[in-house]
């Protein structure tokens, strides 16, 4: 689990960012339908609050933000390992990403779960029902502000990727911690070895760049 090749990682780590940076971006647009379609009709109508499917959209939104960055950080640190402000902001990125993305996850299942249970009752925050309940799933006796047309199936169609790319972003960033508590040689990744061997490439590199310069020095 803590392995990290020397050779080979760098174009994992590599491709791990990109795939980061990917569904980030994807994240972080349906969750910007949802709150463009549905959420900001019911976010505060008539002083009701939607607190749960509100919270839960906002954090989507942030993981899918905070996804990028963790993306980018790993593309960094994947062309420069030696770099220990890049290490430091890889283990610390990932991490924030790795809690975010999965507390995004879980609420929005529980979302999801509010959502099916009492058939979208909370999507229609804001409605006057007349002679029955309101039923998101069978919206036509509700007076709304906004179009009912499918937003219960809008809603969950939107929401099920998210929760899958959410669940996607804190597995790769989960990855992408161990890589950097690996180059660190932090517990319990202190025996993968990988940081005596950058450390002796980078003490060989800077050995060689001052025989270099002495050379030069005595051509001059």
């Amino acid at each position: 689990m803590c392995g990290f090749d020397k050779d080979k990682g760098p174009g994992r780590l590599m491709k791990k960012g990109l795939i980061l940076i990917l569904v980030g971006h994807i994240n972080f647009i349906l969750g910007a339908i949802v709150h463009g379609s549905v959420l900001r009709h019911i976010s505060k109508p008539s002083q009701h609050i939607s607190t749960n499917y509100t919270v839960a959209n906002i954090i989507s939104v942030t993981s899918g933000l905070l996804s990028i960055a963790a993306g980018i950080t790993a593309i960094v640190v994947s062309r420069n390992l030696h770099g220990f402000k890049l290490q430091i902001s890889l283990l610390i990125a990932s991490f924030l990403n790795a809690l975010l993305s999965a507390a995004c996850c879980a609420g929005l299942l529980m979302a999801i779960s509010i959502t099916i249970a009492h058939n979208g009752a909370g999507l229609m925050f804001g409605c006057n029902d007349t002679v029955v309940p309101i039923n998101a799933r069978s919206p036509v006796s509700s007076q709304c502000p906004f179009d009912t047309t499918r937003i219960y199936d809008t809603t969950l169609a939107l929401w099920i990727p998210c929760t899958l790319l959410s669940a996607a972003e804190a597995g790769l960033s989960v990855w992408c911690f161990i890589v950097g508590l690996a180059l660190r040689g932090l517990a319990p990744c202190g025996n993968s070895y990988i940081k005596d061997q950058l450390e002796e490439e980078a003490e060989r590199s800077s050995q060689t760049r001052r025989l270099m310069g002495k050379h030069l020095n005595v051509e001059a």
